[in-house]
C-alpha cells in the first residue's frame, strides 16, 4: 500500500527524472520513467549492480505484517533485508539519501515486550548508523484518497 503510493506520487512529479523499483514481481504500469528490475533474491543485488547506480535517493517501503511470523522470520524481512540494501546501495551511490519508510509505535529502546515493534526500532537505529544520507519516515496514520482497484 505504501509503497505503491510512493511509485505513484514519483511517476506523477515532474521533479523526479526516473523511478527504479527493485521487487520480486513486475508492478504492471507502464510509465516512461518508470524502471524495473525483478529480482526472485532481494539480498543479492549483484545481478542487477550495473543498474543501480546515478541515483539520488531510495525510498524503501517494503515490508511486511508481523501476524502470524515467527520473531526470526520478521526479522529477516525487516531488519536484514532493510540493512543489506541500503549497504548495497550505499556502496554503489555514495551520496544516496536512504528514506526507510517505517511505521508508528517502534521501540527505539529494544526492550519492550512487542516483537515487531522492536524490531523496526532496531532497523530505523541502524539504518540512520549505517547510510551517508538517511531519513526515517514513520507515518502513523495512512488514509486513501481514492479507492484501491
Amino acid at each position: 500500500m505504501v509503497g505503491q503510493g510512493v511509485l505513484r506520487e514519483c511517476l506523477l512529479d515532474p521533479e523526479v527524472e526516473s523511478v527504479l523499483v527493485i521487487g520480486r514481481s513486475a508492478t504492471g504500469q507502464q510509465h516512461e520513467k518508470l524502471h524495473e528490475i525483478v529480482l526472485s533474491d532481494l539480498f543479492d543485488l549483484s545481478a542487477a549492480e550495473d543498474r543501480l547506480s546515478g541515483y539520488d535517493a531510495c525510498l524503501f517501503c517494503l515490508g511486511v505484517s508481523s501476524v502470524g511470523m515467527k520473531a526470526e522470520a520478521y526479522r529477516r524481512l525487516t531488519y536484514d533485508l532493510t540493512i543489506s540494501v541500503a549497504r548495497s546501495l550505499a556502496k554503489l551511490n555514495p551520496a544516496m539519501t536512504f528514506i526507510y519508510v517505517s511505521g508508528a509505535s517502534t521501540d527505539s529502546t529494544e526492550g519492550g515486550r512487542v516483537m515487531w515493534a522492536r524490531v523496526k526500532g532496531q532497523t530505523e537505529k541502524r539504518a540512520l548508523k549505517d547510510a551517508v544520507q538517511r531519513c526515517i519516515h514513520v507515518p502513523s496514520w495512512l488514509h486513501p484518497t481514492t479507492p484501491r482497484d
